[in-house]
């Protein structure tokens, strides 16, 4: 199965076909889609201009959007690299549970409640401004656009075999969409009040 690195090295292959230009493109969300597979496909094609079904995209775009999509890979790379490196300390001083923990992969690390509606900005300066949030005290707005309405969806409030399947999970904000994460807000509490 080829990896992230792979699959971009064929989005930039002249020497291949548009359709597979594309399609390597598509499965480098399979690897890091930080909105969620089909919210990140969209923002890339509306940002770099690519018709969504668009078999014969202009290489140009794909590349550029490879481009962005790389740099927010990056951005999420260093900060999943630092946090390792900030447990491995805690743990040596005896701190054997951290008071959060991001617990997954880069697959929707900013996910969408509603793939069309999406933060405002690269992918990069998105995940910059999480991890500055998730870096620092938690707040009471969202981490990404700063507006105060989130709203807590009947998601976050399921019990039974889906309890804590989605634990990351918080309220969704009502200006840029995005899923905000727990451990991004004060006093977040286990389940939303409509819940309890």
């Amino acid at each position: 199965m080829a990896g992230f690195r792979s699959l971009a090295y064929q989005v930039r292959d002249g020497r291949n076909d548009r359709a597979l230009r594309r399609h390597s493109l598509r499965r480098c969300l399979e690897r890091f889609a930080p909105y969620g597979h089909r919210a990140t496909w969209w923002h890339l094609c509306d940002r770099h201009g690519i018709a969504p079904e668009d078999r014969a995209a202009d290489p140009g775009r794909l590349v550029a959007a490879l481009e962005e999509l790389e740099e927010a890979r990056a951005v999420w790379l260093e900060y999943e690299r630092q946090f390792a490196e900030r447990r491995r300390r805690e743990k040596h001083d005896g701190l054997r549970r951290p008071e959060w923990a991001w617990g997954g992969s880069g697959d929707a690390v900013v996910r969408c409640a509603d793939p069309g509606v999406r933060p405002d900005g690269t992918l990069g300066e998105v995940l910059r401004r999480l991890v500055k949030a998730l870096e620092s005290e938690p707040g009471t707005s969202c981490p990404v656009c700063g507006e105060q309405e989130l709203h807590w969806s009947s998601m976050g409030s399921a019990r039974g075999p889906w309890a804590g399947a989605w634990a990351w999970d918080g309220p969704v904000c009502g200006g840029c969409g995005i899923v905000v994460p727990r451990p991004a807000l004060a006093d977040a509490p286990a389940y939303p009040a409509s819940a309890a």
